[in-house]
């Protein structure tokens, strides 16, 4: 079983954070605590997160040691959950000024634009987690080969649809936001709509794919 480091949070949060590394088993487990979590009377709220799990308690927690003990004993007995899993496939283009970092990736990590593009289409990916926005979705599964640092100032705005790198993850920008991930391409595909009975495309658990298309035509 993978370790864990159980933490208060305030007076109401308590929060389990797994040792490296990630894992899609880890990952699973922390989708059955969460399910499971969420029936739990004295639960107000479970957020899963990537390798980590907070869980905000209905009342507050006299003594930290027990609310910890509480989600320590919880992991310990958690198993695995594999939610419906759906393939959903997102039209990308690659470069240009939707990805205009896709040059910096590629060379950084000594690889053409056009391997790069291939590289990261190629592969299948799981959605781990949603979170930062609503509908952002933390991808796991993305190839080592394409592991890039993000920007060390982060951009004031980058434009919803937008594809990056963030380190050894990828992900879709669903709204209009600062960041400093490596932005390699744009979707017109929404990820988010708030008057939608299912607002978020993607739900954890779901396979995801690129489809590099040219430009001009997403």
């Amino acid at each position: 079983m993978q370790r864990a480091r159980c933490y208060l949070l305030g007076e109401r949060a308590v929060v389990l954070e797994l040792e490296p590394p990630v894992s899609l088993a880890s990952q699973q487990r922390i989708w059955g605590l969460s399910q499971r979590l969420a029936q739990d009377a004295s639960v107000k709220a479970v957020i899963p997160g990537m390798n980590n799990l907070t869980v905000i308690l209905a009342e507050p927690q006299h003594s930290a040691l027990d609310a910890i003990e509480r989600l320590q004993t919880w992991w310990e007995e958690s198993q695995a959950f594999e939610p419906e899993s759906r393939l959903v496939e997102i039209p990308v283009v690659y470069g240009g000024k939707g990805g205009p970092d896709l040059e910096g990736v590629a060379s950084h990590n000594g690889m053409t634009a056009r391997q790069v593009v291939e590289c990261h289409s190629g592969a299948e990916y799981i959605v781990y987690f949603l979170g930062f926005q609503p509908g952002f979705p933390y991808l796991g599964g993305m190839p080592e080969a394409l592991t890039t640092p993000r920007h060390a100032e982060p951009r004031l705005s980058v434009p919803a649809g937008t594809v990056g790198i963030g380190g050894s993850q990828t992900g879709i920008y669903p709204l209009i936001t600062p960041g400093g991930w490596q932005l390699i391409g744009h979707t017109s595909q929404p990820m988010f709509d708030p008057k939608s009975r299912l607002p978020t495309l993607l739900r954890p658990g779901d396979r995801v794919r690129f489809l590099p298309l040219k430009e001009g035509v997403c």
